[in-house]
């Protein structure tokens, strides 16, 4: 894209303009007729194209040649020249994605201001979706427990095909990192990662958003798949796509191809397709909510995103990665964790997983005092009657049981968080709660936990609640 592209049926203009700019310092291609136009096109894009509206004894005219670059390469700007202009001809261009109309004969100094304000336009355009698809989202994979490593490894293994992938896993697990990790680390990472996110876009809009629109008041309006084309497009909480829109989307898998809302023409793209859910897919096809045969399509290479309760050992770098990372962009103090800190954000409970995480931390760096260490007592329990007096305020079940079955509740629920905080490691829990290894393998047989693997990780859980799954 370094030269300019000047089609024009007489040869006398063609080869003004083309030394009037290669004067400029511009490289230039010509084309007599559509057919050469188009042959020009197929061998290199332009970085900008001068077309003349009347091409005798072609196939296409100038706005037929203009539409099939709008649909095809809208980054391309066009500017129409004419020796038989009028208003309606110039509005009609300038809908169909011109971006500029000059009348013949033309003045060379206008033609030239045109010109470079139209390639200036052009390398802005470039320059801000760089910039977009750099400054996207964050692609950094943060962690070193087994369940994250299971899950690198996977990734991994998906950066080095076209396949397309299916995240799962529950809200705030850090699924469209995932995806954008893949994205990062492929043959495409240079090409646009564009998200869609089904959930919140009205079902009634959804064909507009993705397929894009023409219309004669505003022309053509590239939708999001037409904007990821060469790259990645990630479907966030594709279960919420509508139904009708499932198939249209199981159409363009297949075709790489679609119409927008209102068009006729066919608008080609390439794209790699990337989806994530936190719902059960199956239970939907059951409920009639998504369609089988759309499923298996993004099915093609499974990949589970644990929830942050399996992957706690990861907790203390990525309250750390938080914390740097809201020093770097809010200017909030770079504050370090004490191990008491650690200690119980390990043990919390985290429903909304690693955002969650974000989401406190981000908190607590706003409203606490200095920029001292973070301590236990900093850290919100919203979900716990708050300590007094050093006393731990009991829950109303455990108050409920005699001594012994509430010591044997507390003990189990203690030992099942101590082991999930160190990632199933017996030796290192045995060490934290002050005892020895045999004597804690007698406990948790007494108690009925065991260990087992989940998601590449050793998890407790009780016994009889496997039995009953």
């Amino acid at each position: 894209m370094s030269d300019i592209l000047i089609v024009d049926d007489e040869r006398d203009i063609r080869e003004l303009i083309s030394d009037i700019l290669e004067d400029e310092g511009f490289a230039t291609r010509k084309a007599g007729s559509s057919e050469e136009c188009m042959a020009r096109l197929e061998e290199a894009q332009p970085a900008l194209m001068i077309l003349d509206i009347w091409l005798k004894d072609s196939q296409m005219d100038g706005i037929d040649i203009l539409k099939t670059v709008k649909r095809d390469n809208p980054e391309i700007p066009v500017v129409i020249i004419s020796g038989h202009g009028n208003v309606e001809i110039a509005v009609a261009a300038i809908k169909q994605g011109a971006y500029d109309f000059i009348e013949k004969p033309f003045n060379i100094d206008q033609l030239m201001v045109v010109i470079r304000r139209a390639m200036e336009t052009s390398r802005l355009r470039r320059e801000n979706t760089d910039l977009k698809r750099r400054d996207s989202g964050p692609a950094e994979m943060i962690g070193t427990s087994a369940a994250f490593r299971t899950l690198l490894g996977q990734l991994e293994k998906v950066t080095k095909s076209n396949g397309r992938v299916m995240l799962t896993g529950p809200a705030g697990s850090g699924k469209e990192i995932a995806a954008r990790y893949i994205h990062a680390n492929s043959s495409r990472a240079s090409a646009p990662f564009v998200t869609v996110n089904c959930a919140s876009i009205e079902p009634d809009r959804m064909e507009e958003v993705l397929f894009g629109r023409e219309s004669t008041e505003r022309g053509v309006e590239p939708g999001l798949l037409e904007q990821a084309h060469g790259g990645v497009v990630f479907f966030d909480e594709v279960a919420d796509m509508p139904l009708g829109t499932q198939s249209k989307i199981l159409r363009v898998l297949v075709d790489q191809q679609f119409q927008r809302v209102g068009g006729n023409d066919k608008v080609r793209v390439d794209l790699r397709v990337i989806s994530a859910t936190n719902k059960n897919l199956e239970a939907e096809i059951a409920a009639g909510t998504f369609r089988q045969e759309l499923y298996h399509r993004l099915n093609v290479v499974p990949v589970e995103v644990p929830s942050l309760a399996d992957r706690r050992e990861d907790i203390p770098l990525l309250a750390n990665h938080f914390i740097a990372h809201f020093n770097e962009t809010q200017g909030l103090p770079l504050r370090e964790l004490t191990e008491e800190a650690v200690a119980l954000m390990q043990t919390m409970l985290w429903p909304g997983n690693v955002r969650q995480l974000k989401n406190l931390v981000e908190r607590v760096l706003i409203l606490g005092d200095g920029s001292g260490p973070i301590e236990a007592k900093d850290l919100p329990r919203e979900e716990e009657k708050p300590q007094e007096d050093g006393r731990v305020v009991l829950s109303g079940a455990l108050a409920t049981l005699p001594l012994r079955e509430a010591r044997e509740a507390f003990e189990r629920e203690y030992l099942l968080t101590q082991i999930n905080r160190f990632g199933g490691n017996i030796s290192r829990t045995a060490s934290f709660v002050g005892m020895e290894r045999s004597a804690l393998h007698r406990k948790l047989k007494s108690l009925g936990v065991v260990t087992s693997n989940k998601a590449g990780a050793r998890v407790a859980h009780v016994e009889a609640e496997e039995e009953q799954v």
